[in-house]
């Protein structure tokens, strides 16, 4: 158990305070072991899973680095997504916000560049983006990197999986060679051995497990041959068990869209994520996912990767991951805060091998269990019901604007509604199926924020 306090560090004031607010007292292991080193401006190489704690280490590192008073990009820190690069822009705001006039700009692709270009040209003291969306910026002129002191690669292996090798090359070539440079990947290949020691000066290694224990998660494999026998499996356990939150792993775009059609066609609610889908679609998908108005989520290791979703009751591996860091990553995002998770996995009979490396990675011993037998009964069906609202953050919509439109106006129990997202230019609001209508005539009858905004129930 780790007993670092946070407080033995050489931080900023205002980050200590924030951190104390946040309730953030004890720093995990991978913080405990890279951010003494981080601090003294050197070179860190981290391998973690998901909830290790690497955002914050970097991101504390990158706001120790930072002079406010010079408002010239001294940051950049590239993500193989737009869902994380939200993700850790909202996580680096958070921990910064004791700080004043601190500017952190997202920059991602599958969004449209004329805000983007906007932004640039006001500055920014903290960029975060995609390799691929920065190198257009870059090659344009309209990114600076003269005064960068600090590089982070976040998450570097699936940058190399979505093809993001030669944009990272060239955005690597523009930094100072004088720098700081942070890498972390939950996995470790030859590539990005080949990149790290280019990249990097006599860099500390750290490795450490994920904080969430796999003990926790209750592993279940079957032995299935063929494609309708794993649809059936699939079919009886979701009946059986009836989790109210699940994802359902793939490894191809292909196999993710034949299984989404599969559970549609059997009256499952369900969405599918992929990387060929445009961003708008993502963006609803993950959306109606984590406000539980979809129950499913079908999707490739790539295109969850970075999914912020509590309270996920089950994981189904349709196959298993070739990689079996992968498969433990998968799993463990079921079972999290002391909670009991559920894993479920099919492999077949070539899959001895993929079989063999999880046992050896995870030191358990995998023999399969007979399915249940097909209950009867109707699919689950989620209870919530997302509207999307046309008007953002740009139109200075808050969520407590929309929650009074609905608890006050409507007279609908705050109880009653769920997750609020701002984004730009659209919000969404879940609220309970069977008051949907009311909270729907509402907003599109009533105002928000003295505005008659446009509304719609997402299907």
């Amino acid at each position: 158990m780790v007993t670092d306090s946070f407080k033995s560090l050489p931080l900023r004031n205002e980050l200590l305070t924030t951190l104390d607010t946040l309730g953030y007292t004890q720093m995990t292991a991978i913080q405990a072991q890279s951010l003494p080193t981080l601090l003294e401006g050197k070179d860190v190489i981290g391998q973690g899973k998901t909830g290790s704690g690497k955002t914050a280490t970097f991101s504390l590192a990158l706001l120790s680095n930072l002079n406010v008073q010079r408002f010239r990009v001294q940051s950049l820190v590239l993500c193989p997504t737009r869902e994380l690069a939200d993700q850790v822009a909202k996580e680096i705001r958070t921990l910064a916000r004791g700080i004043h006039n601190i500017k952190v700009l997202t920059l991602c692709g599958g969004m449209p560049m004329g805000p983007q270009i906007g932004s640039l040209e006001h500055g920014a003291h903290i960029l975060v983006g995609t390799p691929g969306r920065i190198l257009d910026h870059l090659s344009k002129g309209r990114i600076d990197l003269s005064e960068l002191n600090t590089l982070v690669l976040d998450e570097a292996d699936r940058m190399l999986e979505m093809g993001f090798q030669e944009a990272l090359d060239a955005v690597i070539e523009q930094a100072p060679k004088q720098r700081q440079t942070l890498l972390f990947s939950a996995t470790f290949p030859k590539q990005i051995e080949a990149i790290a020691s280019r990249i990097t000066q006599s860099p500390l290694m750290v490795k450490v497990e994920s904080t969430h224990q796999t003990t926790t998660i209750e592993q279940t494999f079957f032995k299935l041959e063929s494609t309708q026998e794993r649809d059936d499996a699939l079919e009886a356990l979701l009946l059986t068990h009836r989790p109210q939150s699940s994802v359902v792993f793939c490894n191809t775009k292909k196999e993710v869209m034949n299984v989404t059609d599969e559970l549609l066609h059997r009256g499952f609610s369900v969405v599918e994520l992929h990387g060929d889908m445009e961003q708008r679609e993502r963006d609803q998908a993950l959306t109606m996912f984590a406000n539980k108005s979809i129950s499913i989520l079908v999707a490739t290791d790539v295109a969850a990767r970075g999914l912020d979703v509590e309270n996920l009751d089950a994981v189904f591996n349709f196959e298993l991951s070739r990689d079996p860091e992968v498969h433990v990553h998968r799993i463990g995002r079921t079972g999290r805060a002391g909670a009991k998770g559920q894993a479920f996995s099919f492999y077949s009979e070539k899959d001895g091998y993929r079989v063999a490396l999880i046992e050896e990675y995870m030191d358990i011993e995998i023999s399969p269990k007979a399915l249940p037998s097909k209950p009867s009964g109707e699919p689950y069906q989620a209870a919530m019901t997302t509207i999307q609202i046309l008007g953002g953050k740009k139109m200075k919509v808050r969520a407590g604007d929309i929650l009074g439109a609905l608890t006050k106006t409507a007279g609908i129990d705050g109880k009653r509604i769920g997750k609020i997202n701002i984004l730009a230019m659209v919000s969404y609001v879940a609220v309970e199926n069977d008051v949907a209508k009311v909270a729907l005539k509402q907003l599109q009858m009533g105002k928000v924020k003295g505005k008659a905004l446009k509304a719609r129930i997402m299907k």
